[in-house]
């Protein structure tokens, strides 16, 4: 396998993030009613920080706060319902917790208003496709830029999925993306690149693209891998319940770590902080 190179990235009001000497862990903390991995179970503002808080103590390097359910077929959330259910989290945990904050969102208000209370890094599912003025957000506030590669929107995005060489085709089509972004004024060295498993992928793409995922390191960016619980994970196990996919993500996490991710970002912290230690110690015999 090859050498995993090491990137430091610059963040907002705190230390750089140093990726590649070891395996990132972020957490997913979804505070929607409607996530299609855990129910709904974070909504309510108490128990979202303490299950941001246990991440924390289980082992994530991360956390990824997110108030929109993005699986296939969802309809989009007003912004201001999308502002109410995540400023609050991320403010109290910027305050809780030492770890960088990420904000999962499309929507540039909702970015600045997460980074203005303590977020350092915008997670953008749409590669700047969605809302382009989130590009200027990140360049203007100093925020990380996670830029994941997707098709179209939730609706119609499988009618997309039509890949001659899906590794291939993800890798230039991110390309793009870091265009998008350093056009808007976002520095290259603060972009990160996530593949998108599931998102405009059947699941012969989502594993093709797992399997080259190396590819990825021609953009000369940090990879974020995002496998967890995600359906294509049933081709291999059979109709499960999203919960019921872990040990399916632990395979997915260690193939991902194999293959050059810096970092994981996964739902189940405590077990696959775990699964990211020993992938690891496989990449450092090799």
């Amino acid at each position: 396998m090859n050498a995993r190179r090491h990137y430091s990235i610059p963040l907002p009001q705190r230390a750089p993030l140093l990726l590649g000497a070891r395996t990132l862990v972020m957490g997913i903390l979804n505070v929607t009613p409607d996530s299609f991995a855990d129910g709904g179970a974070h909504v309510d503002l108490d128990r979202a920080v303490e299950a941001g808080i246990r991440m924390a103590a289980d082992g994530a390097d991360i956390l990824d706060i997110g108030g929109e359910s993005t699986r296939p077929g969802a309809d989009p959330l007003p912004e201001d319902e999308e502002l109410r259910r995540v400023l609050p989290v991320v403010e109290r945990l910027a305050r809780q917790v030492q770890l960088p904050i990420s904000i999962d969102t499309y929507k540039a208000r909702v970015a600045r208003e997460a980074v203005a209370r303590g977020a350092s890094i915008i997670n953008d599912i749409s590669g700047l496709q969605y809302e382009p003025a989130l590009g200027a957000v990140a360049a203007e506030t100093g925020a990380a830029l996670i830029l994941m590669h997707t098709r179209g929107r939730s609706s119609g995005m499988y009618d997309l999925a039509v890949y001659d060489d899906a590794a291939a085709d993800v890798t230039r089509e991110l390309g793009e993306a870091i265009g998008r972004a350093v056009a808007a004024g976002v520095p290259r060295e603060a972009i990160i690149v996530d593949p998108g498993f599931g998102f405009a992928k059947r699941a012969e793409h989502s594993y093709e693209v797992l399997a080259r995922l190396d590819v990825l390191a021609a953009l000369d960016r940090p990879i974020l891998s995002g496998p967890s619980r995600k359906s294509f994970l049933r081709v291999a196990l059979g109709d499960r319940e999203p919960s019921a996919r872990e040990w399916g993500t632990a395979a997915a996490v260690t193939a991902s770590v194999l293959h050059g991710a810096h970092i994981v970002r996964v739902h189940g912290v405590a077990a696959m902080a775990d699964v990211v230690r020993v992938a690891d110690r496989i990449r450092g015999a090799t």
